[in-house]
């Protein structure tokens, strides 16, 4: 398959700005009343996506009719064992049916608590064909804990896993636990589970599709539920889509508890393609695919000299560095997205070739994204503000949390109807030809020696050191930074010299640690805690080197 046919793909985000409506029927109000006029006109133009159809279908109605139109195409693979759309749709079917003899109803929630495997890829079609949504767990990662408090703040009414792992998958009052391979395992009785039977009530588009915990400030992960219009509105729409179609292979790299995972996995067998379920070798199942999907920190981690077959790539979930981009970019579609979990994976993506700005984009068709002050007011174009979220990719909000609700989510004083947005807490701002810069998070700016310092801005510089391939930089005091960069071989000296030369002086950290490799969360982000107990540790370290010499 070559690059140019991946290239056709329809991209509605690419387009001339001015292909948009200049003044979009709703966006009215006196908070763009007080913007002069050709300001006003640029915040219609450039903050809102084009408006495109959806398919009204749900998630798994999607799979369906591909099991139907290609039932003997492949629908995925792991460790060799390769299965149909025909009989992954069956094996769902008849699973589907037992949850609804469980008691599972329209509305309510399962525990997909598994690792990567095609057992997983049942459960989760079979929870959405018995109209809940699934609630995703890597059971060999998360530990009991959060397995529990996960599946008791999602009102889990029953927990599907593998028989490897049934132990680990906590007990609860009232909850079944099933393991999925077993009842794969039974003969599947001839003519029967061709066709789902019908939940007691039709899921509709508000009806959640997945609940995802978040990490929360707190501590406490927080339960996001999303939607099937949610979901569809990206999948099933172009960009979003990637061009996945029938033949076409998707790498499955990440941990299912992640959104991106959902962007594989529903993403793929929403459009016919064929999933690439991985084990423990990244590069060996991405090195097959033509599209990979992933964030920064794991497409760091595969070797690009065997990924000859990739054509498609898109990144999210954190900043990307720039030299990364561009050698992913190079003959590739590559993509660089933003979203958090609240608008549904990504809301806004970015077409980058190399050499050109690293953006990240417009916003994603029937969405939108307002820059705006610290008052709610809409910035002008070039000025920096914070990314609120509207349109069709706003989830239904946390679980059991209206104090969050009411901080995160506020009614749409643009697109209105009863309409909301989402404070996504992203610094950014647009640029005079209607491309978003991403400049971090609200949280990713610091005070050092009284001085605001960008946390990403500092990271970013180090990036241009050649044969950088990561870094991340925290506070460590009111008077310190320290950065780790990867990999081991860099030069500390050289990158604080680095940042000296096109930073003020209180941005150079006091430190600059190499590793071989930035430790990564099981979610696939650099894992920044483990990073700064690392720092700690290191500093306490010199400071008794140092008392010791003296």
């Amino acid at each position: 398959m070559s690059v140019r046919q991946f290239d056709t793909i329809d991209d509605p985000t690419t387009r001339p700005v001015g292909t948009l409506p200049a003044e979009p029927d709703g966006w009215q109000g006196p908070l763009l009343d007080q913007l002069p006029p050709r300001e006003r006109r640029l915040f219609h133009r450039f903050g809102r996506g084009p408006l495109v159809p959806v398919p009204d279908l749900r998630i798994h109605q999607a799979f369906a009719r591909w099991a139907a139109a290609t039932p003997d195409a492949v629908a995925a693979e792991h460790l060799g064992v390769r299965i149909g759309y025909r009989e992954l749709d069956r094996q769902a079917n008849r699973l589907a049916a037992r949850l609804t003899a469980l008691g599972v109803r329209t509305g309510d929630t399962v525990g997909v608590f598994a690792s990567r495997s095609i057992p997983m890829l049942v459960g989760i079609l079979a929870t959405l064909k018995a109209g809940a949504a699934y609630v995703p767990q890597d059971v060999r990662i998360a530990p009991a804990a959060q397995l529990r408090q996960v599946a008791s703040t999602a009102r889990c009414r029953v927990l599907l896993t593998t028989s490897a792992t049934l132990d680990a998958v906590p007990t609860l009052p009232g909850v079944a636990r099933l393991a999925v391979d077993e009842v794969m395992a039974e003969p599947l009785p001839p003519g029967r589970y061709l066709t789902a039977a019908a939940p007691d009530r039709p899921v509709r588009a508000d009806d959640g599709c997945y609940v995802l915990f978040t990490s929360g400030t707190t501590g406490t992960p927080n339960g996001v539920t999303v939607t099937h219009g949610n979901v569809a509105n990206i999948l099933l729409t172009a960009p979003g889509n990637l061009g996945i179609r029938p033949g076409r292979r998707v790498a499955q790299l990440l941990n299912v508890a992640f959104d991106m995972a959902a962007w594989e996995i529903l993403g793929c067998l929403a459009n016919g393609g064929t999933l690439l379920v991985r084990d423990r070798d990244l590069t060996a199942t991405a090195a097959r695919a033509e599209v990979v999907i992933a964030t920064p920190s794991v497409l760091g981690r595969i070797d690009l000299d065997r990924c000859d077959q990739v054509r498609v790539v898109a990144v999210a979930g954190e900043p990307c560095p720039r030299p990364l981009a561009d050698r992913w970019a190079a003959g590739r579609v590559f993509y660089n997205c933003c979203g958090p979990t609240e608008t549904t994976i990504v809301n806004t993506m970015h077409r980058h070739r190399p050499g050109a700005a690293l953006t990240i984009g417009r916003p994603t068709p029937n969405n939108t994204v307002y820059v705006l002050d610290a008052d709610g007011r809409p910035c002008r174009i070039g000025e920096v503000g914070e990314m609120w979220a509207g349109g069709g990719c706003v989830s239904a909000g946390y679980l059991d949390n209206d104090p969050l609700n009411a901080e995160r989510y506020a009614p749409d004083p643009f697109l209105g109807g009863g309409r909301l947005m989402f404070r996504t807490r992203d610094r950014g701002r647009w640029r005079a030809d209607g491309e978003l810069e991403h400049l971090g998070r609200t949280d990713d700016q610091v005070k050092v020696r009284g001085f605001r310092v960008e946390l990403d801005a500092v990271s970013a510089v180090l990036e241009t050191v050649p044969g950088c391939r990561r870094a991340v930089t925290l506070k460590l005091t009111e008077r310190d930074l320290v950065s780790f960069v990867a990999p081991a071989e860099l030069d500390p000296q050289r990158c604080r010299d680095t940042v000296a030369a096109a930073l003020p002086y209180y941005c150079v950290p006091t430190a600059v640690h190499p590793l071989p490799e930035l430790p990564m969360t099981g979610r696939g982000k650099v894992d920044r805690d483990a990073l700064r107990r690392l720092a700690l540790d290191l500093r306490w370290q010199w400071a008794h080197i140092e008392e010791a010499a003296a």
